[in-house]
């Protein structure tokens, strides 16, 4: 398969700095065609320095894309890939921790979600409560939030209604450079033909439904990337007009045959 995919991010109606990174990487092999991997981080809110988290981590794993999967792309291991992947997160967590015991801030997090495809084969990865759809037929979440409503309403302590006025709603459980240990979550899966992923920060799906990302996210919508970059663009205009007051990421990443 072939992919493409588009970025747009956008600071929002009220912060002044765009603490969200993202990356989109697509790469021809030899033998196994294209490969592909997008991802998209969300610096803490309200955390000195967030923005710096957050473009730490997307170099790193922009840096193992473009020097470490070349070297182990002809037996490539989804696997073998999330072990890697833990281990590079747990290194940037120590790093930021480090740096900001160091320098002038007290404390600078970030959230984490990606998705690679090798040989039709994806993996996903998350810390925090930036999420990754699939949308084909209908829309399907791939990751799950990592935070204490999340965690309330799994349990069976908290309706979703509670949940949503809750003081603790934007509480995360984990995240990169503001926890002690970090533990991130994976899914694996078979990437179909026509199918569209899509990355995003929490500021990008707060205020918008799934029947908003199908009508606009669909497959048969997304002919190329000038209709992705006007349907991603139209969808955070949308989000800025609800009134969403953080910064607002989204990343689409679409399969052909």
């Amino acid at each position: 398969m072939r992919y493409f995919g588009t970025i747009n991010t956008d600071v929002g109606i009220v912060k002044k700095v765009n603490q969200d990174s993202a990356c989109l990487k697509v790469a021809e092999f030899e033998g196994i065609g294209q490969a592909a991997m997008m991802l998209v981080c969300d610096g803490m809110g309200g955390l000195v320095k967030g923005e710096l988290a957050s473009a730490t981590l997307i170099r790193r794993f922009s840096h193992w894309f473009e020097n470490e999967l070349p070297k182990c792309i002809s037996d490539f291991s989804p696997q073998k890939t999330a072990q890697e992947w833990t281990r590079i997160i747990r290194e940037e967590n120590h790093r930021i921790i480090q740096y900001s015991k160091q320098g002038d801030c007290n404390q600078m997090g970030t959230t984490v979600c990606g998705i690679l495809i090798v040989n039709n084969t994806y993996l996903t990865v998350n810390v925090g409560d930036s999420r990754i759809y699939e949308i084909s037929q209908g829309v399907h979440l791939l990751t799950e939030d990592q935070t204490f409503i999340n965690r309330e309403i799994k349990a069976g302590r908290m309706t979703a209604e509670e949940a949503a006025v809750h003081p603790k709603r934007n509480m995360l459980l984990q995240c990169v450079g503001a926890s002690r240990e970090v533990n991130p979550e994976y899914g694996y899966g078979t990437a179909m033909p026509n199918t569209v992923f899509m990355a995003c920060s929490d500021g990008f799906r707060h205020v918008l439904n799934e029947n908003d990302f199908y009508e606009n996210f669909n497959p048969v919508n997304l002919t190329d990337i000038e209709a992705m970059n006007s349907n991603s663009r139209f969808l955070i205009e949308t989000v800025k007009k609800r009134n969403e007051r953080d910064n607002i990421t989204v990343a689409l990443l679409k399969s052909v045959m």
